[in-house]
C-alpha cells in the first residue's frame, strides 16, 4: 500500500488514465471490428470506407501512447490486404 503522498497522486492518477486508455483502445477496436464485419459480408464499398475511417483511429492511438506504432502498423496492414483480396 503506498505510503508517502505522491505514491497516494500516483495511484489516483493511474487509475484516471486507466480508465481513459482503455475507452481509447475500446473506440478503436470498434473501428477495426466495422472493418471485419464488412469484409466478412463481402461488401468492399463498406469495408473500404470503413478502412478510411480506422486509419486516423490508429494512429491516433499511436500518438497517445495507447498502440505501439509496429501494431497499428501491422493490424492496418492486415485489414488492407484483406480488402484487396475481396476484390
Amino acid at each position: 500500500m503506498a505510503n508517502t503522498p505522491q505514491a497516494k497522486k500516483r495511484i489516483r492518477r493511474n487509475d484516471r488514465r486507466a480508465e481513459i486508455n482503455g475507452a481509447r483502445v475500446g473506440r478503436i477496436r470498434t473501428f477495426v471490428k466495422r472493418v471485419e464485419a464488412a469484409l466478412a459480408s463481402g461488401d468492399k464499398v463498406a469495408a473500404a470506407t470503413a478502412l478510411h475511417e480506422v486509419q486516423p483511429e490508429l494512429a491516433r492511438g499511436v500518438a497517445k501512447g495507447v498502440l505501439h506504432r509496429n501494431t497499428a502498423s501491422r493490424k492496418f496492414a492486415r485489414l488492407t490486404k484483406a480488402l484487396s483480396a475481396l476484390a
